[in-house]
């Protein structure tokens, strides 16, 4: 079965370059995006600017309203993994100025206010990771560990959401591959998987990225085995992959890597990243693709990057109201966006 996507647009987020790295889910009906960092004077690394990143808490509470900000984060952060659990988003990890994050908070929206609880701390500070839930467990694999690191984090980690406050971060084995971050989790029938992303290669001193397209899935009770590779890497893809007509996982676009050593060259002429959706078929360990991802790119789109419509990477994908989200994200290098892009299938999919 081929399904259709039918693609559109939420309200921005009312931020004129957008964030990249935010946290996101739902809570209680409305979707919630908070956090993220861009470089607020519009430039980029190579022009001499900085990151910064937020502690806005962004929330919409219905697809036809207006984005308001409802809260801060306790601190500002991004480039966490997020979950939506029980009406709260959790968001776990990340980054700031200050370096890695092993904070843990579920940010819950109710009644037009922002509660957030604070939950048991990672092991370590991480960033970069890539998580998902299995059931009532939250896994959490790779990532990178310091902002300098010249190496990826070899790391495989859960916790039992159902009692949050009484359990504690369970340290588990890795996979039979390759350390990473920027990765694709999935999850399916009691299995977690981990999709691509980028190891890091010490060369001449500095850390060089490593694509990869390997794949592993993980069973509780029985460990790792590998899967089929992917056609391409998919890294920073908007995550957690999709899981739709019970066999099947969707992943939407990411960095490919075939541009990733030019990105400092081609600055504002980068064409983007890889608006591929990828489907893994669970019962025949196959590839294919599925698809592309809604883009409208116009004339000005290297001086005028927002008035287009690209495939968005570090942004994760929401479910919300039948819909797939992607909220902002980065759209070539350096380069965020306000938009908020939506999939919706032509017809009804099984979760």
């Amino acid at each position: 079965m081929h399904s259709i996507l039918h693609w559109g647009e939420l309200p921005p987020i009312p931020d004129e370059h957008g964030f990249a790295g935010s946290f996101a889910g739902t809570s209680h009906g409305a979707l919630i995006v908070a956090g993220g960092a861009n470089f607020p004077d519009g430039g980029a690394p190579w022009t001499g600017s900085k990151k910064v990143w937020t502690d806005k808490i962004f929330v919409l509470d219905k697809s036809t309203g207006i984005w308001k900000v409802a809260g801060k984060l306790p601190q500002p952060m991004g480039y966490g993994v997020s979950i939506s659990y029980h009406d709260k988003l959790i968001c776990i990890g990340g980054s700031n100025t200050g370096g890695h994050l092993c904070t843990v908070y579920a940010i819950s929206y109710m009644n037009n206010k922002i509660e957030i609880e604070k939950w048991p701390d990672l092991p370590q500070p991480l960033s970069n990771a890539c998580g998902t839930l299995v059931g009532h467990n939250v896994y959490i694999a790779g990532g990178l560990l310091h902002p300098d690191d010249k190496s990826t984090a070899n790391i495989f980690w859960s916790l039992n959401l159902s009692a949050p406050k009484t359990s504690s971060w369970q340290k588990l084995e890795t996979w039979p591959g390759p350390p990473r971050m920027l990765s694709v989790a999935g999850q399916t029938n009691n299995t977690f998987y981990l999709f691509s992303g980028t190891d890091l290669e010490d060369k001449n001193g500095a850390a060089h990225r490593r694509y990869l397209n390997d794949a592993y899935k993980y069973t509780p009770g029985k460990g790792w085995s590998r899967v089929a590779d992917l056609p391409n890497a998919v890294v920073a893809a908007p995550g957690p992959a999709i899981f739709v007509n019970k066999n099947e996982l969707l992943i939407f676009g990411g960095d490919d890597g075939k541009l990733a050593d030019d990105a400092a060259n081609l600055k504002e002429n980068h064409p983007g990243f890889s608006d591929k959706i990828l489907k893994y078929n669970i019962d025949t360990d196959t590839w294919s693709v599925s698809g592309t991802i809604h883009t409208a790119k116009k004339p000005d789109a290297d001086t005028n990057p927002n008035g287009s419509i690209w495939a968005p990477v570090t942004t994760t994908a929401v479910m919300w109201h039948e819909m797939i989200v992607f909220p902002g994200g980065e759209v070539r290098p350096a380069v965020r966006t306000p938009r908020i892009l939506t999939a919706k299938f032509s017809h009804n999919l099984e979760p």
